[in-house]
């Protein structure tokens, strides 16, 4: 019997063929657009990541990234690092609300609430392979939204090489300075201790002493946003932080 394509039964095939190419199209397409975006982001991350190790204007970031940069995971608890497959694409945000792989901090200056247990750290390597800079993750709360970005030290594990902070959600036209690469040059060369080995680094409103070299310079109109940025570094540098890994790393001369 021949296949009557205007009867009901042929108004139903045809509906669920179409349904049937629709979705697979969208899975497919979305599929294309996932792996896109994980390659877009990966590439922002090594940018971010050579910038605050002080590395610019690079003619092919991956390349440079590959050559110079080690990623590792850091159990914040231990100081421990380990590697890792596909770290580019760990998901600190991620880890950090879920009960299983996060804990609750105790004296939450960031205003964070809780943080991943593990973290990425990346040792930045110089032309004849020692470290020129470790670049880790700093986040905290400003005003209005949490502020991420990456801090870089260089081999003596206190001096500012670079900071970025690359994602915020705070007022437009006072507080653009969070990104701005011209500002956070002010952080290069700064140092994140004092000579007691306690966390000093601060941004400080009407002006660093002169002779202060733990100290930056606020923006008028903007004290809380520079206040929680000080205090996001401050945080990721203490006990809670990175504290016990630095710990580890100058104990074994790195």
């Amino acid at each position: 019997m021949a296949f009557n394509k205007d009867s009901v039964l042929g108004t139903m095939t045809f509906t669920v063929v179409l349904c049937l190419v629709c979705s697979f199209m969208i899975t497919g397409t979305a599929e294309v657009l996932k792996e896109r975006k994980l390659v877009k982001k990966r590439s922002e991350l090594m940018q971010n990541v050579l910038l605050a190790a002080d590395i610019k204007n690079v003619s092919d970031v991956p390349a440079t990234f590959e050559a110079r940069v080690q990623p590792m995971m850091v159990d914040l608890a231990t100081g421990e690092m380990s590697e890792r497959d596909n770290i580019l694409d760990f998901d600190e945000r991620m880890a950090a609300i879920n009960a299983t792989t996060s804990s609750k901090i105790g004296k939450d200056i960031a205003r964070i609430k809780t943080r991943a247990n593990e973290i990425r750290v990346f040792k930045v390597l110089d032309d004849k392979g020692q470290l020129q800079a470790l670049v880790v993750p700093v986040y905290g709360k400003g005003l209005w939204s949490i502020m991420y970005g990456f801090i870089g030290v260089g081999a003596d594990l206190n001096t500012i090489t670079g900071a970025v902070f690359y994602e915020h959600g705070e007022t437009p036209g006072i507080a653009d300075f969070v990104s701005d690469p011209e500002w956070l040059a002010n952080w290069q060369g700064k140092q994140v201790f004092n000579a007691d080995g306690k966390v000093a680094f601060n941004i400080v409103k009407g002006g660093v002493k002169q002779g202060d070299m733990s100290a930056v310079d606020g923006v008028s109109g903007a004290t809380r946003t520079g206040v929680g940025m000080a205090k996001a570094v401050q945080f990721w540098f203490g006990p809670e932080g990175f504290e016990v890994f630095l710990g580890k790393l100058k104990a074994a001369g790195v």
